[in-house]
């Protein structure tokens, strides 16, 4: 079994946060994509402490993808440096855990 992988990136707005989240689904690079309610962060940049309003992303995907991922991420992010942090799945129900890497490894095989 390949390796499940919870990817977790904010974005600044729901619609980014669709537009993501379905191209990840599309290209086969998640199994699944959750859209969070807004969240406030609080963070450092460039010296400063900043207040934002963001959308937070819960993409299930696999070790295999997670480059894909994080490109796709990238290419369609407006963050300088957008957070994209992959969690290893350590544990969960198999028949879930063989779902994600079934919807991901569809692309990897083509």
């Amino acid at each position: 079994m390949l390796q499940p992988l919870l990817v977790l990136s904010n974005v600044p707005d729901a619609e980014l946060a669709a537009k993501i989240a379905t191209c990840l689904v599309e290209q086969g690079l998640a199994a699944c994509v959750n859209i969070l309610a807004p969240v406030q962060s609080v963070y450092r940049w460039q010296g400063k402490v900043e207040h934002a309003t963001e959308v937070s992303l819960m993409i299930k995907s696999t070790s295999a993808r997670y480059a894909e991922v994080e490109a796709a991420i990238k290419a369609m992010h407006p963050y300088e440096v957008p957070e994209i942090i992959a969690i290893p799945v350590t544990a969960g129900l198999p028949s879930y855990l063989h779902w994600i890497e079934a919807e991901t490894i569809k692309a990897l095989d083509a």
